[in-house]
C-alpha cells in the first residue's frame, strides 16, 4: 500500500529575520564604492527606482529623481492619465476621511484613461531633462506600449501583483513578452512581479531587460491579507537572484532583478542587495518627502480596485525631502534618511567595492537582530 503524499513546506525569511555579516578579509572606504545600476543600454548612478504609485511619482518626482541619479516610474493607469489636473484629485484623496477614502478612490479611478495624456506626461518629463519610465498592467500594455514608445519613453514597465511568462486567459492572443520586446525596439522592458526561481527565469528568457521581485510586502499592499499570497522578500530575492545567475551562465546575458516592496529603511535596503538584488524599488519611504505628490499619503495600484481592493491609504506624513532621504544629512536614527550613505557604509564595512561584490556577502538567520541588547530603547520607545 502506497504512502500518502504530504505537501512539504520550507522556511522563508523577511528582512527582520536576517542580518548581514560584516568584516571579511578587508574593508573599503565608503567613498570608493561603486553604486551604478545598468538597465538595458541605460546607466544610472544610483540603484534606486521610485515605485509606480500615484502617491509617490508624478512628473515632478520623475524629474527630481532622475536628477538625483535614480529612475522613477509613472503609473499610466492612475490619476496622471485620467485627469488633466491630477493635483486637484490628489488633494481630494489626501483630505478624505479614512472610512471614506477607499470608496472615493474607486470612484476617482473609474474615470476613463485618456491615451493622449500618456504622450503628454512623457513629454513633460523629458522636456525637463528627466528619464521617462512608465508602468502599465498586462491588460493595458498592448494598447499603451506603442503610444509610450512613439512618445519617446525611455523605460517601459509591465507590472501586476503576480506576472508570469505564460498567462492563460479568455482572449484569443494575450500579452506575449517576446513580441512586446521586439515592438519596443531599444526601449528596455521591465516586468514584475514574481517571487520564484522558475517564474523569474522564464520571464528572462523572453528577452526583457529587468524583473521586479516581491508580492505583498509593500506598506500599502494588503494582498497577503486579502488573497493570502506572497513570499517574504529575502527568500524571494535569493530565489530570483539564483534564476538570474543561472540564466547568465547559460546565455551570457545579465538581467538585473529589482527588489520591490518592504524596503522601509536603510537596513532593509542593504539586506536586499546582499540577498542578490541589483536595485531596489522604493515606495512609502519616498511618499514622506515634500516632493511626493501624495501629500503625506501612500497607496498601491490595487487599492481602488472596483471589486476587490487589495491595499489601503497609508499616512506617512511629510517630514523630509528627497535630498535628505537619499543623501542626508540626517539626525534620524530610524534609517529612513541618507540611504546612499547607509549603502556606502554597509558595503565598505563588508569589503564590497561594487553591488555585485556586496551580493556575495554572508547573511545569517538572526530574528533577534533588532532587539538584542536594545532593552533600554524598547522600554523608552
Amino acid at each position: 500500500m502506497s504512502q500518502p503524499q504530504f505537501k512539504e513546506m520550507r522556511r522563508a525569511y523577511g528582512f527582520d529575520d536576517v542580518a548581514i555579516v560584516p568584516g571579511g578579509h578587508h574593508t573599503v572606504n565608503p567613498d570608493l564604492v561603486e553604486l551604478s545600476f545598468h538597465l538595458g543600454h541605460l546607466n544610472f548612478h544610483l540603484p534606486f527606482m521610485a515605485a509606480a504609485m500615484d502617491g509617490v511619482v508624478d512628473v515632478n518626482m520623475s524629474v527630481e529623481f532622475s536628477r538625483a541619479g535614480g529612475l522613477a516610474v509613472l503609473n499610466l493607469e492612475g490619476v496622471q492619465t485620467r485627469y488633466e489636473d491630477p493635483a486637484e484629485v490628489l488633494e481630494r484623496i489626501a483630505v478624505a476621511p479614512k472610512h471614506e477614502v477607499t470608496a472615493l478612490m474607486q470612484r476617482i479611478y473609474s474615470a476613463p484613461m485618456q491615451p493622449n495624456l500618456i504622450g503628454e506626461r512623457i513629454k513633460q518629463i523629458k522636456d525637463q531633462g528627466g528619464v521617462a519610465a512608465v508602468s502599465a498592467t498586462p491588460m493595458n500594455t498592448k494598447k499603451f506600449a506603442p503610444i509610450a514608445r512613439d512618445a519617446g519613453v525611455d523605460v517601459f514597465v509591465v507590472q501586476s501583483t503576480v506576472t508570469s511568462a505564460r498567462h492563460i486567459s479568455k482572449s484569443e492572443k494575450g500579452l506575449i513578452f517576446d513580441e512586446l520586446v521586439q515592438q519596443m525596439r531599444d526601449v528596455p522592458v521591465v516586468v514584475g512581479n514574481t517571487v520564484t526561481f522558475s517564474a523569474t527565469k522564464e520571464l528572462m528568457e523572453t528577452g526583457i531587460a529587468g524583473v521586479l521581485i516581491g508580492v505583498g510586502p509593500g506598506a500599502a499592499c494588503t494582498s497577503r491579507e486579502v488573497l493570502g499570497i506572497g513570499v517574504p522578500q529575502v527568500t524571494a530575492t535569493i530565489d530570483a537572484a539564483a534564476a538570474r545567475d543561472t540564466y547568465y551562465r547559460e546565455t551570457g546575458r545579465y538581467v538585473p532583478i529589482i527588489t520591490d516592496g518592504g524596503v522601509s529603511n536603510g537596513g532593509a535596503m542593504c539586506k536586499s542587495f546582499v540577498a542578490g538584488a541589483d536595485a531596489v524599488m522604493l515606495g512609502s519611504i519616498l511618499a514622506a518627502t515634500k516632493e511626493a505628490p501624495g501629500r503625506g499619503h501612500h497607496w498601491g495600484m490595487a487599492t481602488p480596485h472596483g471589486e476587490l481592493p487589495r491595499g489601503t491609504r497609508v499616512k506617512v506624513a511629510i517630514d523630509t525631502t528627497l535630498e535628505q532621504t537619499l543623501f542626508g544629512p540626517t539626525s534620524r536614527t530610524d534609517g529612513r534618511e541618507n540611504l546612499v550613505g547607509a549603502l556606502r557604509t554597509a558595503m565598505g564595512t563588508c569589503g564590497a567595492r561594487t553591488i555585485r561584490d556586496f551580493q556575495k556577502t554572508e547573511m545569517v538567520i538572526a530574528p533577534a537582530i533588532k532587539t538584542e541588547g536594545k532593552s533600554y530603547q524598547i522600554e523608552q520607545a
